[in-house]
């Protein structure tokens, strides 16, 4: 399972969706940089593949960064999101 992960400003909670494929996450990280370059749309609307039920829309200007990370259950759920400065 892989996660895309939304990080907004002023909130101290990430918005993240779900892909079980890796391209399709790649997929959606694509989309929502190419809504960031553009400011294009407004609104971006996204849904999760895990959670069925589960969309989020957001405001494009609002969103400050995007990352793509795979979950695993073998390490406690997910590897560390974000970059790491560890040899």
């Amino acid at each position: 399972m892989y996660v895309i992960e939304l990080a907004l400003k002023l909130s101290p909670l990430p918005v993240s969706v779900q892909r079980k494929a890796l391209a399709d996450a790649e997929a959606v990280y694509q989309q929502v940089r190419k809504c960031l370059e553009r400011g294009q749309p407004h609104l971006l609307e996204l849904s999760c593949e895990k959670v069925e039920d589960k969309k989020v829309t957001v405001l494009v200007s609002e969103i400050v960064a995007v990352q793509l990370y795979e979950k695993t259950a073998a390490t406690g759920g997910s590897k560390r999101p974000g970059f790491s400065f560890e040899t």
